[in-house]
Order: C-alpha cells, then structure tokens, then sequence
C-alpha cells in the first residue's frame, strides 16, 4: 500500500494503521537516532515523543508522500531539541556531536578481508574522517537508509541540489582514495 494512503488512513485516526506505522518504522528511527547522537536511552525517549506527537496531532496532519522520511525528520528535530537542551548541541545546521554519523566497517567485513583490503578500508576511513557530520548523515541516509536526494534534503534541511552536491563532493574524496 502506498506510504499517501497509509498516511491518511492514519491521519482519519485507524488505531491499526497507527500501530502498523509504528511496528514498521521504530527500528529504523532507533538505527537512525543512534547514529544521530550515540544515546540509546535519548533515542528511546524521542521516539516515544515522536510517536505521542503524532498520537495527539492525528487529524490535524497534511498529506506525506514518505512516511519514513517524515519520521525521520521528527526524530532528528526531537533529538536536536533534547540536546540543545543539555547544552550538547549549539548550532543544528552543523551537528557538532562528534560522535553523530560515525560509520564503520562492521566485525563480519573486517575478519574476511585479506591484507591487501586492509590498506582500502585504512583509505576509506581516512576519506570518511575528512567528511563533515553532515555529509557521513547524508551517506548514511542514501546507503543505509535508501533515501532518494529529495528525501535526503527533506530531513536535513536542504534544497535537494545541495543534498545532490553533499553526496558528489563525497564520492569525489572517496575517488581520490582509490
């Protein structure tokens, strides 16, 4: 079913439709949120608040085309809120959370490798280092997530060229690596 009809389905107050969005999307908004900011019990809370906003504003909610990118537009809002709060976060157009986008390589790779990609992922690593926060969020939202440029831009706050030239300046660093 497409994500415009389960969101008015849900928009119309369909308990189940509600309960589905949640099954279906609070792993994703956890993995994401956890990126985000490296606090799992901050990351359960917002999405707890996530999901009573969107309990409470039932009704009230204009048409979604992506209810994943919505989400997770309201997850990042609510834990930028949270830690600008506790004096984490000062300005959310560049997240200075160092520990926000931190992407590595996972233990099943690492073993596999053979001593000639070791020297590749000592590359990668030194390329992904060189990556601001925002752009390591914007590879993990294309790679991870799936997002299309226009959802990417969405949930960061860009127009979708400016998620597009992110993206390109990305693979430009990883280029000059290989």
């Amino acid at each position: 079913m497409p994500d415009e009809l389960i969101w008015a389905s849900f928009n119309r107050g369909n308990e189940g439709t509600f309960n589905f969005i949640y099954k279906h999307y609070a792993s994703n908004l956890y993995a994401f949120g956890y990126q985000f900011c490296g606090d799992s019990h901050l990351v359960e809370d917002c999405i707890q608040n996530v999901f009573i906003y969107l309990r409470k504003r039932r009704g009230h909610f204009g048409e979604v085309k992506s209810i994943k990118s919505y989400l997770f537009k309201c997850i990042q809002s609510e834990i930028v809120k949270r830690l600008k709060e506790r004096g984490i976060l000062i300005d959310s157009e560049e997240i200075q959370y160092k520990k926000a986008f931190h992407i590595v390589l996972s233990p099943e790779t690492i073993m596999i490798e053979s001593e000639s990609q070791e020297l590749r992922r000592q590359l990668i690593n030194q390329a992904l280092e060189r990556l601001t926060v925002r752009q390591r969020e914007a590879l993990l939202l294309l790679y991870e997530e799936e997002m299309s440029y226009s959802e990417i831009a969405e949930i960061m706050g860009l127009n979708e060229g400016e998620s597009g030239f992110l993206l390109s300046f990305q693979d430009r660093i990883f280029r000059r690596e290989e």
